[in-house]
């Protein structure tokens, strides 16, 4: 159990590319600089049986998240691998029709009163990133790049799993302090 009493700022936005789905496995995560904000939104249905005068059975499917990721700038090489556009010998970042997008975990941190959390969210799919432009006034208006994300369930240790979440403590220290040189798999025993 959380002992944060709150949470707010959003900071240490990585991905990590995912290279193979069955076992799963991913790439070292990347850093991405100048995260803004981050805003999931849960998928899935919610179904009641009724009998004896009132709601008898209620089961909730989780198909994962919606979710906006909002950034000042996410680098050409990421955006390339992320969407299968390509960087040309000019060192131009080409939106093709064709590429095939890669899938990713996404990773960060949100501060807390006591303890910072940290999350991961295993099997992610980013659309082409929106992005205003507009012109410069009195004062600079940062124009961040926008991704639309679907957040899916992926199978790891036998359950399918969508995010994790980890904050310090006496016993996770190593994998706190870890946690975005690779990424971080729920453990096969379960819960203690």
């Amino acid at each position: 159990m959380s002992e944060n009493k709150i949470t707010f700022g959003l900071e240490k936005v990585h991905i990590a590319f995912l290279t193979d789905e069955t076992t799963p496995t991913w790439d070292t995560p990347i850093h991405i600089p100048g995260a803004v904000s981050f805003t999931p939104e849960p998928q899935g249905d919610e179904n009641k049986f009724y009998a004896d005068n009132g709601p008898y059975f209620v089961y909730t499917t989780n198909n994962g998240y919606s979710a906006e990721l909002s950034v000042a700038l996410i680098p050409n090489t990421v955006i390339a691998e992320m969407l299968g556009w390509e960087i040309d010998s000019n060192g131009m970042l080409v939106e093709t029709t064709d590429g095939e997008q890669k899938e990713f975990a996404l990773m960060g941190q949100v501060l807390g009163d006591k303890n910072n959390l940290r999350f991961v969210y295993y099997r992610c799919k980013a659309a082409r990133p929106g992005k205003g432009f507009s012109t410069r006034s009195e004062s600079i208006e940062p124009n961040p790049d926008n991704l639309s994300i679907t957040i899916m369930p992926i199978e790891i240790n036998g359950k399918k799993v969508v995010k994790g979440q980890i904050e310090p403590n006496e016993t996770n220290q190593v994998a706190y302090d870890g946690f975005f040189d690779a990424v971080l798999v729920p453990s096969a025993g379960g819960v203690d």
